[in-house]
């Protein structure tokens, strides 16, 4: 990290040009934020993304940027890291970039743990096609693509994350500043691909997509903010909390039946089983709580720097290093 001292201007570049309202705006100032407080040169980042609303973002950032083609924004990502190991590569992806064309990518970038943070926008739509049902989308969904209801169940990110074994998982509301800011430093401080899905509103296609975690009192009630060591509580008052009932688990009130907080679950982050975790990422209302925070964060060896390991055990052994080199290994002509 720099000695040097940012600010989140020290970051920002041109004039972003979301609807107003969109869930893309309040993102970015907590992106900003969470920069300047990490103190990487904006020099030594790197922000890559695909097609979508979401992917004009960084035309905002005054770091290195690419804006590539639809769905291989990690394909560009990845590439970029192996290639210049020193760099800090952030990946900005919509649930149809990332999860529809670009699945394949997202699925084997996790697999391989690549050392790149990926942000998926999630607001359950194509906005920058003009209101497609997504990858996404809920069972029924009316959208332009499907008018009578889509018939098909959507993707989960969190499970899909999960099943390509990622290593880390977070999750935050866009219009959530404090903790998208701490969410986004953690996947930074992460080592391997991290996944921060961010709950993101369509204020023109899909408005209200998330209002159960849109405002502060919203959040109070409907979510849950797991940090590791911490009991899973949550409520106005932290009055409720999680317990496990058989394989599965269930949502109590501290003193009804004799429940104290020592009967609530301890969020562990760093466990490497994620039976529990992936449970707690799955939850939804009305009977359960939305999981934000950090809910996977385990360590494992990266894609790229097995990469650069290998290319220096293999090139010790090698009698040649350069082309020149190894063409004067083999039998040579010389033609007057």
């Amino acid at each position: 990290m720099s000695e040097t001292k940012y600010t989140p201007a020290d970051y920002k570049a041109g004039q972003p040009r979301w609807c107003p309202g969109c869930g893309d705006h309040a993102f970015l100032n907590s992106f900003h934020k969470a920069l300047a407080e990490l103190g990487v040169p904006p020099h030594e980042i790197a922000v890559i993304s695909g097609i979508g609303c979401s992917s004009r973002l960084p035309y905002y950032m005054n770091t290195y940027g690419m804006h590539t083609i639809h769905g291989r924004a990690a394909a560009i990502a990845t590439g970029a890291k192996v290639a210049n190991p020193d760099l800090t590569i952030w990946q900005i992806s919509g649930d149809g970039d990332g999860l529809a064309i670009g699945g394949n990518h997202f699925i084997h970038a996790i697999r391989r743990n690549v050392d790149i943070n990926i942000v998926l926008l999630n607001n359950r739509i194509y906005g920058l096609t003009k209101g497609q049902y997504s990858p996404t989308s809920a069972r029924g969904f009316v959208s332009k693509s499907s008018p009578y209801g889509t018939v098909e169940d959507p993707f989960r990110p969190a499970e899909l994350c999960f099943g390509a074994r990622g290593r880390f998982f977070a999750r935050c509301a866009a219009v959530d500043g404090g903790p998208s800011v701490e969410v986004l430093k953690a996947a930074a401080h992460h080592k391997g691909t991290s996944v921060v899905e961010v709950l993101q509103n369509c204020v023109i296609f899909n408005d209200g997509t998330h209002s159960a975690v849109a405002k502060k009192e919203d959040r109070e009630k409907n979510a849950i903010y797991l940090e590791h060591g911490k009991p899973m509580l949550f409520g106005p008052n932290r009055e409720f909390g999680l317990m496990q009932e058989g394989f599965g688990l269930k949502v109590v009130k501290l003193g009804e039946n004799g429940v104290t907080e020592k009967d609530i679950l301890v969020h562990d982050a760093h466990c490497e089983d994620h039976t529990l975790q992936l449970k707690l990422a799955l939850m939804e209302g009305p009977d359960f709580p939305i999981a934000l925070g950090v809910i996977r964060d385990v360590e494992a060896p990266t894609y790229d720097e097995a990469v650069e390991a290998q290319i220096e055990e293999v090139s010790a052994k090698k009698k040649y290093h350069t082309f020149a080199e190894l063409l004067d290994t083999n039998d040579t002509w010389e033609v007057k």
